[in-house]
């Protein structure tokens, strides 16, 4: 069996951050079937700032008992069309953000979406994980330590 010894093994969920953002103790749901990542977003405005394309929007976190949100300000890099696991397309923004999993740290494209009907705010796509250097050992969770961050202690 080949082993591999450049690659961080995480679990199926992890904790993240995502500090460009403002964000920390983010519960992540790590999904190989998903190319890209996605963030749990509504009230999303799209604008100009020096000429460059930004969008605006409000970043739903926690969880379904104790939620949080912040509104947060990104360059814009994309409209995608993205096909759901359930079939349908649906057209949406993408920003490219850092993500903080363990002690690594490293840019990540995120689609922001509706999911208030999913358990899991953030969606780990296997772009993240390629790019991130991850393998995922789907009998584990929490497997990297809570990204620490204390210059966003308290962010609400």
């Amino acid at each position: 069996m080949k082993t591999f010894d450049h690659l961080s093994v995480i679990g199926l969920r992890e904790w993240i951050a995502l500090p460009d953002l403002g964000v920390a103790g983010l519960r992540a749901k790590i999904d190989t079937g998903a190319s890209t990542s996605a963030l749990h977003a509504t009230e999303i405005v799209e604008f100009e700032r020096d000429g460059q394309p930004w969008v605006r929007f409000t970043a739903h976190l926690g969880t379904l008992v104790q939620l949080r949100h912040r509104h947060c300000e990104a360059p814009l890099v994309a409209v995608k069309t993205i096909k759901s696991s359930n079939g349908l397309a649906q057209s949406r923004y993408v920003i490219r953000t850092t993500l903080s999993l363990g002690d690594r740290a490293w840019p990540v494209e995120f689609t922001l979406t509706c999911r208030k009907a999913m358990r899991y705010r953030v969606l780990l796509g296997s772009k993240a994980l390629v790019e991130g250097q991850l393998v995922v050992n789907p009998a584990l969770s929490y497997v990297q330590d809570k990204p620490s961050l204390p210059s966003l202690a308290g962010v609400q």
